[in-house]
């Protein structure tokens, strides 16, 4: 099976969208960076394949993605994409920036709903 996360050729574009993150994923970022949400490592404009997601844990197999004007205009593409991701088996939680801002609380939330409980874990009665 080849190699899909992080081609070399995509570098440039992963590192120029790191240093213009836009104020919804730096807001954000410093929530997930530093495994600071329950234990899990994200990194930031990570690729899989030819698709560059905002956040990616691979532990979870988890994108994040955060939506501003632009993903108006390109929602055919972004389903094509996310068929894509799911077909790799890759969730895709999307949020608009809007709603990281107004809804941090929640939006964090969300994420953890998506994670698989470790080992040992069980939910108290």
């Amino acid at each position: 099976m080849k190699p899909i996360h992080n081609k070399s050729y995509l570098k440039p574009y992963r590192t120029s969208l790191r240093n213009r993150a836009t104020p919804a994923e730096a807001f954000l970022w410093n929530y997930l960076k530093k495994s600071q949400l329950e234990g899990r490592k994200f990194r930031r404009q990570h690729s899989i394949d030819n698709y560059i997601v905002d956040f990616f844990c691979y532990e979870e197999s988890l994108a994040i993605e955060l939506d501003g004007e632009i993903h108006n205009m390109q929602i055919e593409k972004d389903k094509i994409r996310e068929a894509y991701l799911l077909s790799k088996g890759i969730k895709v939680i999307r949020f608009e920036n809007r709603f990281v801002f107004e809804h941090l609380e929640q939006v964090l939330d969300d994420i953890i709903k998506c994670f698989t409980p470790h080992p040992g874990y069980r939910e108290l009665p």
